[in-house]
């Protein structure tokens, strides 16, 4: 059955950046946690070119009910003028772990 997470993936151009936006959704309880990864090579078509950058990841844990805010936040904060706002549905998960993440994001 599915469960009301969202897993939103979002890269950032470095870890500042990441942290920035990460305590951001944070303070303003729309994720329970942010997982920042180590730098990643992203390659990928941009205004007709090819390009290669250095990347940080972020996992973000929320819910399906935090989506707009945490969408809306992250595009008033990114320096990037299209970030990467991708939302995967967790169907999935321990139960637990699940409820702590709903407590985290209540308004």
């Amino acid at each position: 059955m599915p469960t009301p997470l969202l897993l939103i993936l979002c890269t950032a151009p470095d870890r500042e950046t990441a942290l920035k936006l990460s305590r951001s959704l944070l303070e303003q309880r729309l994720a329970a946690c942010v997982n920042l990864s180590p730098p990643v090579t992203s390659v990928y078509h941009w205004q007709g070119r090819l390009e290669e950058s250095e990347e940080i990841l972020l996992l973000i844990k929320t819910t399906k009910q935090q989506y707009n805010n945490v969408e809306a936040t992250l595009r008033a904060q990114h320096p990037y003028e299209l970030p990467e706002i991708i939302a995967v549905p967790v169907e999935q998960g321990l139960d637990d772990y699940i409820d702590w993440v709903e407590r985290c994001t209540k308004e």
